[in-house]
């Protein structure tokens, strides 16, 4: 199904946002098998978490049409008994849903795992006796699928967690991640002016008040906050969630290019040395972050 994602996301982004049914045919029957049919990868599309909606003439991708401010943004973080999806678990969740700048619903769950390197125990903090009475593995992923809906996967490092996450699904059945992904570390490099990027220097840098770090909900709750500042600090061209997510992958030219198109400034013309001011950088608001405990309202934690 990634094929069928990124296709149709390009084709999306080349027609602005809508493409008719017939565009949409072509793209998904390469794709599809003998026992599938447009509608049916549709249904598959909605279930995956991919923002597809049908209209009178066609599709619609939703991300390019919400303001990114009205979007919901579940923000995730697991912790692993080994790097390779292939050969090793997922053992915690964590993953808070926010909107419009609150948190609205939180997850967390240990789960249950037959083999935990100390090597995991001494970085975490998480024992053996933690995970044996945790939901299986389909449990707890069928609750992370249940509970991420269609919001965008937002994550610090989100290649790692959004592929590891990915073949978990796809190995118990729940197909592949089909939201959208926004990666904090991406973002902030565009938001926040800082030395380094990871969670646990950004974490002290910009007071966000998390003790814990390797533990799946507190880096959850810390990658929001990193979110939230990254937010503050978008460009005035940054207005729907699809301008969100291709902002947090652009390149300096691109982002230089978009913000001459949104002054009115030709982008042959060239700045003159005394006209610098018209292209401020982005500086980020080092606000202090105020410490929160991880009492969830949906916690899930079994022992």
């Amino acid at each position: 199904m990634q094929k069928v994602f990124e296709e149709l996301t390009a084709a999306f982004r080349r027609a602005g946002g809508e493409i008719s049914f017939e565009a949409y045919d072509r793209i998904v029957r390469k794709h599809a098998t003998l026992f599938e049919d447009s509608e049916t990868i549709y249904m598959l599309l909605q279930a995956s978490g991919y923002p597809i909606e049908e209209t009178l003439t066609g599709y619609r991708l939703q991300t390019m049409f919400t303001p990114w401010q009205e979007q919901r943004y579940c923000v995730v973080d697991i912790e692993t008994n080994g790097s390779k999806p292939g050969r090793s678990q997922v053992i915690e969740i964590g993953a808070v849903l926010l909107e419009e700048g609150r948190i609205v619903d939180r997850l967390e769950t240990f789960v249950a795992c037959a083999y935990l390197p100390e090597h995991i125990t001494k970085l975490t903090g998480i024992e053996p006796s933690d995970l044996a009475d945790a939901p299986s593995r389909a449990e707890a992923l069928r609750m992370l699928r249940e509970f991420m809906g269609d919001a965008v996967f937002v994550a610090h490092n989100a290649r790692f967690d959004h592929s590891f996450l990915t073949a978990s699904f796809e190995r118990f059945g729940l197909g592949a991640i089909g939201n959208p992904v926004l990666c904090t570390i991406d973002l902030a490099r565009r938001t926040i002016e800082s030395e380094r990027y990871g969670l646990a220097y950004l974490n002290e840098t910009l007071d966000l008040g998390m003790q814990a770090h390797h533990r799946a909900y507190n880096d959850a709750l810390a990658t929001s906050k990193i979110l939230l500042k990254s937010l503050d600090n978008l460009p005035e061209s940054v207005r729907t969630t699809d301008d969100l997510i291709r902002f947090s992958l652009s390149s300096r030219s691109e982002r230089n290019k978009a913000r001459k198109k949104k002054s009115g400034t030709p982008t042959a013309e060239r700045l003159k040395p005394h006209d610098s001011s018209r292209s401020p950088r982005l500086r980020a608001t080092m606000s202090s972050g105020t410490p929160s405990k991880s009492n969830c309202s949906r916690k899930m934690l079994l022992r």
